[in-house]
């Protein structure tokens, strides 16, 4: 992608985020803040991960 490809792209997505409603907005950084966490890795930590990765090898 080049530089003015680039500066395309991301002036759109400004743009666009400046025409959304300040609601919309506010649900947007809401919606970014809460993570989507497993249950298993939030209270278990990187454990039940690493035996699925090594179970599914």
């Amino acid at each position: 992608m080049s530089g003015n490809d680039y500066l395309k792209f991301v002036t759109e997505q400004v743009v666009a985020y400046i025409d959304l409603p300040p609601e919309e907005r506010k649900k947007r950084k809401k919606q970014e803040k809460t993570p989507n966490q497993l249950y298993s890795s939030r209270w278990l930590g990187v454990l039940p991960f690493a035996l699925k990765t090594f179970m599914r090898k």
